[in-house]
Order: C-alpha cells, then structure tokens, then sequence
C-alpha cells in the first residue's frame, strides 16, 4: 500500500557488551546482565515498560525491590516476581514471532482500560508463555497498521529514537495545502515538545473539500502528525498508518485481523533494529550479527511531487 519504495542505507551502529549477549533464537544466556534486559528479552515486556515497572517497586529479586541497574544471572535460582507473581525461565526465550494487526478506529493502546473500551491486544492470539509487545502506539482515532512481537529486546530497538524507523501514514484534510505549506512542514514545524516535520509528502489527490497525503516521518511521538498539520492550519479528518519500516499494510489484511511476519520480514526488522540472527550460523555460533543497515525511502511517482 506504500506509495515510497524503500532502499537501504547507513544506520547508526549500537554499542554493547559483547560479552552480555547469547543466541536469541535458542534463548540461552548465563552471563549477569541489566534486570530490565533479561525480562525484556524472556517476553514480559519492553525494556521501557519493564523499567517502569521497576520504578514503580513492582519487581522484586529474592523479595527486595528491585533497583535500576540490577543485575542479575538468570540461570541462577533468583526468584523474580512482578506484582508479586513469579517470572519464570528468565533464560529461555519466547518463541519469536511478529504480527501485523490492522487496528480499527475505537480501540485503545492498552492492556486494561478504565473505560471498558475495546483495545488492541482483545483480538490477538493467545500466548503459551511471554506475552505480545506493541512496536509502538496509534491514538485511539488513528487505524492502521502496529506491529507486535514476543521479543521486548527487538521492540525496544525499533521504538527507540536512535533507530529513526520510518512511519508511513495515509491523511485525509480539509482543504488543499500549498507548496509554502509543504515547504513549512518538511523544513520543521515549532510543537509544544519541540520541532518537528515530515521527512517526504506526497500528494495523492482528492474531491471536494478533502484531500488525501502519504507523508513520512522518523519518529513517533504522541500524535505528532496530526499537529503537525493541525500547526498549519489543517485538520485531520481521516488517518491510517500503512507503513512501519520495511513493513507495508496489506490490502488484503481487514481491519481487525492479524497476520505473522514472514521470517524474511522479521530478519529485516532485525536489521533495522541492529539485531539479527544470521540463520544457520548463529543457531551454531550462539552469536549476534549485527549490521549498520537501515532502511528509507525516496518518492517515486507519476503524480507530480514536491520536493524539500
């Protein structure tokens, strides 16, 4: 559905202990780590949401709360618990899979609402350990396209900043933007929390008063193209993410429904996270591959487009 084929480029490397890391794929790990990483890495959540967890006192190792910075062995026989519950094989990891879910209009991106409102994980498959870990958010007027996988580590690395995982959206606005406007939001836009832009718009043409965008952007913060738009004078009246990274929303893919990736799809968002197993070799080696690949695009079109 993405109107920017992609291409690789240079990505910035990540720098890590090469000691602290094993083979993800038979999830075997002896070595003291970061308590955050290693129940990130068993399923149990993101690195973020697990260290919020830990600042909030709900982790505790052999009963005392947990500190950030703790580390721990987990082939040891620490006894972990979240809310007082136990976590278990900390060293083995989930079974990785990822899935694209096209989420509707109404639902909200949380485990538990307060409002009873459906969210996005009602309609995801069961899980026999681990659970499913949102690739980040989409507001709760947004649909589209989100990403979830069993790996709190891979999901870490896509959301996190430095990674600049490009985002594909399909907009619909009241009325026609100009080329000083596209000028103005490519050049960067002054939001409450900071400035910000589109890295490419295309212009996809539209009837009557609406008029549909695909705009790119590298970053995901809390409802930014919206306001970007919203800052020049427009309003959003329909929005759709149709791309994460190297993923495209399919058409055939209804709202609602999910898919799993591919292993070819999940190996090229190991690589844009900096992490990816390298088939055979690192199911021998027990060995991270990691590579300095990331992907963006550049507009090919027909239509007429504009440029920065």
């Amino acid at each position: 559905m993405s109107l920017f084929p992609t291409r690789e480029r240079g990505n910035q490397k990540f720098h890590s202990a090469q000691s602290a890391h094993k083979d993800r794929l038979t999830g075997n790990f002896s070595l003291k780590e970061r308590l955050q990483k290693i129940i990130a890495r068993a399923g149990y959540g993101s690195r973020r949401e697990v260290e919020k967890w830990i600042e909030l006192g709900r982790i505790k190792i052999n009963g005392s709360v947990a500190s950030l910075g703790d580390q721990i062995d987990p082939a040891e026989n620490d006894k972990i618990t979240l809310d007082n519950k136990p976590l278990r094989k900390l060293n083995i990891a989930p079974r990785l899979r990822v899935i694209a879910y096209n989420k509707p209009l109404g639902e909200v991106c949380t485990r538990h609402d307060p409002e009873a409102r459906p969210t996005i994980f009602d309609a995801l498959p069961k899980l026999g350990r681990g659970r499913w870990i949102a690739i980040g958010r989409l507001d709760i007027n947004t649909s589209g396209l989100l990403l979830f996988t069993t790996d709190g580590e891979l999901a870490n690395r896509l959301m996190h900043p430095s990674t600049e995982v490009e985002r594909e959206y399909a907009v619909r606005v009241r009325g026609e933007a100009s080329p000083e406007v596209f000028k103005q939001l490519q050049t960067g836009v002054e939001l409450e929390d900071g400035l910000a832009h589109f890295d490419q718009i295309l212009d996809s043409g539209g009837q009557g008063s609406n008029h549909w965008y695909h705009v790119i952007l590298r970053e995901g913060r809390n409802r930014e193209v919206r306001r970007l738009w919203e800052a020049v004078g427009f309003t959003v009246s329909r929005l759709s993410r149709i791309r994460y990274g190297s993923i495209e929303l399919k058409r055939y893919l209804r709202l609602g429904k999910w898919k799993d990736l591919a292993e070819k799809d999940i190996q090229q968002l190991q690589i844009m996270a900096g992490i990816t197993a390298a088939a055979e070799a690192t199911k021998k080696d027990h060995k991270i591959v990691r590579t300095d690949k990331k992907h963006r695009t550049r507009i090919h079109s027909k239509q007429k487009t504009r440029k920065k």
